[in-house]
């Protein structure tokens, strides 16, 4: 059964570009072309994928992002023209999964889409023991393994890894990963972050691939 894709997007050229691009991909696409539309059919359509644009005529796409996220955790890719470092990180603090800018190319889009269909909401939070490409991770044991070998991790270490993995292939934002990893007091100490993340990126590289990703002036990506 093929995915379902709403696109909420003002500009019908656009609707209409996707139209094309994502039914001969194999997708079905639902449209609107203002906030309120959009929330209406998320909620009458029950999509695999929101495609948001922060434009729209009748509200601005962080609020309908922030109504979606108040129900729902369906997939959001943003696509929009704006393009400021301040955009990008309210709309992933805000729950989206994945920031397009326009112009855009369609197979850049159509990959970061199929990554975020990929992403399962609940998967690693509630699994005590799951498995991110080469890595493995068992919660009940606190044993991290990639490529079945296994990783000492300090707790912190462990702690931004599991905050990764529970979003894997979705941009965290630093402001998140410091809030969930040291608490809400120290969301503006990014050079906490940068030298944990720095020891944790230099174990898990030593025994494979490179696993993460990072979003220069965002945050950083478990890549799925």
């Amino acid at each position: 059964m093929s995915a379902v894709v709403l696109v909420v997007d003002d500009e019908r050229s656009i609707r209409r570009f996707l139209r094309v691009s994502l039914e001969a991909a194999g997708y079905e696409m639902l449209e609107a072309a203002s906030g309120r539309k959009g929330l209406s059919m998320a909620v009458a359509h029950h999509p695999d994928i929101v495609v948001l644009d922060l434009g729209l005529p009748d509200m601005s796409g962080f609020v309908v992002l922030e109504r979606l996220r108040e129900w729902s955790d369906l997939p959001v890719l943003v696509l929009t023209v704006q393009d400021r470092e301040e955009d990008k990180v309210r709309a992933l603090d805000l729950g989206a999964d994945d920031y397009v800018t326009k112009p855009f190319g369609i197979q850049e889009f159509l990959a970061r889409m199929r990554a975020a269909l990929r992403r399962s909401p609940s998967a690693a939070s509630s699994e005590a023991r799951f498995t991110v490409g080469p890595l493995e991770v068992d919660r009940e044991t606190r044993q991290v393994k990639v490529q079945g070998q296994e990783i000492r991790l300090s707790v912190t270490e462990y702690a931004l890894l599991l905050a990764l993995a529970r979003r894997a292939g979705r941009v965290v934002t630093h402001r998140a990963l410091l809030q969930e990893v040291w608490g809400p007091n120290v969301t503006e100490h990014v050079e906490y972050l940068r030298v944990y993340m720095g020891q944790l990126r230099k174990k898990l590289k030593a025994a494979g691939p490179e696993l993460i990703a990072t979003e220069p002036g965002i945050g950083y990506r478990l890549l799925a």
